[in-house]
């Protein structure tokens, strides 16, 4: 059954579970490894200190901005440069995410999730801002 009336629920599905996914992982920096420590793996890695604060900044807003229904567009796009980046850091760990050292094929596939989130949109149950709704309302006109 290939029903298009379900595809608004389809990408609000999908854009609840990537947006739970990126507060979680936002969250487990703050709470668990803490911002010194993310900071301090960024470093290991050769990164500056500011990509493991914009990360999670991007993660803890970005998850909230996509449960929300906010900027899920803009959010999307946003968030594939750090699951690149996270597929490369991953890279040498193997394919596996089980691999010691986490495999890649995790944040490869989020990176595509979030790429059908952005060409999807928002999807049933999206928040609105008071000026996306007249901009959508000029549209439909």
């Amino acid at each position: 059954m290939n029903d298009t009336n379900l595809t608004h629920y389809a990408a609000t599905l999908l854009r609840v579970s990537l947006g739970t996914m990126a507060l979680a992982h936002g969250l487990l920096k703050i709470l668990v490894f803490t911002p010194a420590g993310t900071v301090g793996f960024f470093a290991s890695l050769g990164l500056p200190a500011f990509l493991a604060y914009a990360t999670i900044g991007i993660e803890l807003v970005g998850g909230v901005a996509l449960i929300a229904g906010l900027f899920t567009l803009y959010v999307s796009i946003a968030m594939i440069p750090i699951l690149l980046g996270a597929s490369y850091v991953h890279s040498s760990a193997g394919w596996m995410f089980s691999n010691e050292g986490g495999g890649w094929e995790f944040p490869a596939f989020w990176t595509v999730a979030l790429v059908v989130q952005a060409l999807l949109g928002n999807g049933a149950f999206a928040l609105k801002l008071p000026s996306q709704a007249k901009r959508e309302a000029g549209m439909a006109a």
